[in-house]
């Protein structure tokens, strides 16, 4: 399990992260917005803890700007105790929040119960399904062995299917999920990035499927 840990107070940050060496996840630290946000960006985390008051962007745009581009659990690590804030970080994007001062114990079982609900962030970030394997360490497609190469939109795309395999998707809440809510384009770019998705990856069955006047099915039927 490998955590990052986002908190400008270093006595903070150094006490955390002995503790969740002690319980055996791998750990990285961020001091800063800009940091954190690279490093979501270029590897995989199985869950973020997340300061709000951080330098040069704040936790609240970080989280934002994080959940146009991730599905990664967040647990906000907040002093802000008014039950209007506590809306606000869940409208943003944040999992879960809890008030410093906290005990430990608390942020662990936080952590379990956050976890759970986001179960495909337990594994280690490599998935297979059908032709196509997802490592998301390093945002690498490979369909029978061999890598593809995708545009990011492509990647996030085929990583919204491989979160919501077998479940019909509208292109509506495709376009939500992956070019953002405030995407103001033409919906029919869903159905541009999937033509020439389909072109690159090269299958032999098809596993992205369009339902007629709704939008599409991430499926092997062959399984």
């Amino acid at each position: 399990m490998k955590i990052l840990i986002v908190e400008d107070d270093k006595r903070i940050s150094k006490f955390l992260e002995i503790e969740f060496l002690r319980e055996g996840y791998k750990v990285e630290l961020a001091f800063e917005g800009k940091s954190a946000l690279e490093k979501v960006k270029n590897n995989f985390f199985n869950i973020m803890l997340l300061d709000l008051m951080i330098p040069n962007i704040s936790g609240e745009d970080l989280c934002k700007k994080i959940r146009e581009e991730s599905d990664i659990p967040i647990i906000v690590l907040t002093a802000k105790n008014s039950l209007i804030s506590k809306i606000q970080l869940l409208d943003i994007g944040a999992d879960d929040y809890i008030t410093k001062p906290f005990e430990i114990e608390e942020l662990f079982a936080r952590i379990r119960v956050t976890l759970r609900n986001k179960s495909h962030y337990l594994t280690d970030g490599f998935e297979t399904y059908g032709e196509i394997s997802l490592k998301r360490d390093s945002k690498e497609i490979t369909v029978r062995g061999k890598i593809v190469s995708l545009s990011k939109k492509e990647y996030n795309l085929i990583e919204y299917f491989f979160l919501n395999k077998e479940m019909v998707l509208s292109r509506e809440k495709i376009v939500e999920s992956v070019w953002g809510y405030d995407f103001e384009g033409n919906l029919s770019i869903v159905d541009a990035c999937i033509k020439n998705m389909r072109k690159k990856l090269k299958l032999e069955r098809p596993l992205i499927s369009s339902i007629r006047g709704v939008g599409y099915i991430f499926k092997d039927n062959k399984k």
